[in-house]
């Protein structure tokens, strides 16, 4: 039986290729490339069909490779990381990072799928990314310290992502708190972080990154928010995934040591550099509205209201006179 990542890697590397010479290659039935062309269009894969020519990507594709990965990573990044993993297909990979977290280990761990049936974003809500398009990775980190520490840690997980996209070229990126990533005040990626261990330490904490690459129109129609990608904010350039892994991964793990050293009232400053809500008119889910003042040493956002200043620690957050939403 052909699998699907098989089929994917040679019609990446092909500009345009029939059924009949995928099933001659592959040693199976047209019929069984139709099916499996199929199952992958229903992923999200851009493949295009054209009766008498064949198969074509409407948008190249670099799957993502465990060895690419690595060898873009400085060598002293790839030491500290106790494993690194590429699946083709997880419910997600934060889930898989907290199974990891219950095995022995005191490392680093990251992993990356092409495929997530079952991707979560905050509070509970499915993300997902069509196959080829976006890029879908976590880490775990432990921390000795306990978990009450780690206030402000989706904040600085944001920063190492706008510092890695511009260390790659991608300028005028922002962040939304508590947990987007924008530009253009669309959503380009989001951020989702899950807590374990002991509360009074030691504790891990798994850092998901679900970034949009290059979207096919065909696939994205379930989004439900204003979004961009990569190859929109670069104007059709985009890094191949592996690098891109690679440099958001590294990025990760410095941000992560010196927050180890301080707390978030170190990174108030940095943060501020990218905030897409200061100066806004913004309104709560509590109903709660004014104007959005930055965030405070604990990663809070402050607001000023007819009432005075409140700072606001969780919940929805729109903009006024616009349909953004966390």
């Amino acid at each position: 039986m052909i699998e699907a990542r098989q089929l994917l890697q040679c019609m990446a590397e092909n500009v345009q290729i029939s059924g009949s010479e995928l099933a001659r290659r592959f040693g199976v039935s047209r019929a069984a490339i139709w099916k499996q062309v199929e199952n992958l269009r229903a992923l999200g894969a851009p493949i295009h069909a054209r009766a008498g020519s064949g198969y074509a990507l409407r948008a190249p594709i670099e799957l993502l490779d465990r060895d690419a990965v690595m060898a873009a990573l400085p060598a002293r990044m790839g030491e500290r990381l106790e494993s690194i993993a590429v699946h083709w297909q997880l419910d997600s990979t934060n889930s898989e990072m907290l199974r990891h977290a219950q095995q022995d280990g005191s490392g680093m761990a990251a992993c990356l799928c092409e495929v997530q049936s079952a991707g979560r974003g905050r509070r509970g809500r499915s993300w997902h990314l069509p196959l080829g398009g976006g890029l879908a990775m976590s880490l775990l980190r432990k921390f000795e310290a306990p978990m009450s520490s780690l206030a402000g840690l989706s904040l600085v997980s944001g920063i190492a992502v706008v510092q890695a996209l511009e260390r790659l070229g991608f300028a005028g990126v922002q962040l939304k708190w508590p947990n987007d990533v924008q530009a253009k005040g669309r959503k380009l990626a989001g951020i989702l972080v899950e807590l374990g261990g002991d509360a009074l330490g030691p504790c891990h904490a798994v850092i998901g990154i679900g970034i949009n690459v290059r979207l096919d129109e065909n696939a994205v129609r379930s989004i439900d928010q204003p979004w961009i990608d990569l190859a929109c904010l670069g104007e059709g350039r985009t890094p191949d995934r592996n690098r891109l892994a690679a440099a958001l991964f590294a990025e990760l793990i410095n941000i992560l040591d010196e927050f180890e050293r301080s707390t978030f009232a170190a990174f108030v400053d940095r943060y501020a550099a990218y905030d897409a809500l200061k100066g806004r008119s913004v309104l709560a889910s509590n109903g709660l509205g004014g104007k959005a003042l930055g965030i405070d040493a604990r990663g809070r956002l402050r607001v000023r209201t007819a009432d005075g200043e409140v700072a606001v620690d969780s919940g929805e957050i729109s903009v006024r006179g616009g349909a953004e939403t966390t």
